[in-house]
């Protein structure tokens, strides 16, 4: 994504009220925004519409996430910390 302020916005989204969605979400965009195809990004700021409950559910396993999201979450939980 080239456009700063699209970026920006995104980023911003990333910050929730929970400072373990925070550190997935914003791990996920470092790693993986530039990579994004158009749907995939439509995808992930979908995801961002979501309450912080229900994220933190799908992220650590205790609910599944809808079918549109289950694909993204995996990839959002299995983006590891660089050492």
């Amino acid at each position: 994504m080239s456009d700063p302020a699209a970026r920006n916005r995104i980023r911003w989204r990333c910050r929730r009220g929970m400072l373990e969605l925070d550190a997935w979400l914003a791990r996920f965009l470092d790693r993986h925004l530039d990579a994004l195809g158009a749907d995939d990004l439509l995808c992930f700021e979908a995801l961002l519409d979501a309450e912080d409950d229900d994220l933190y559910g799908w992220m650590t396993g205790r609910e599944d996430a809808p079918a549109r999201f289950q694909a993204l979450v995996a990839t959002i939980k299995s983006t590891k910390v660089s050492p």
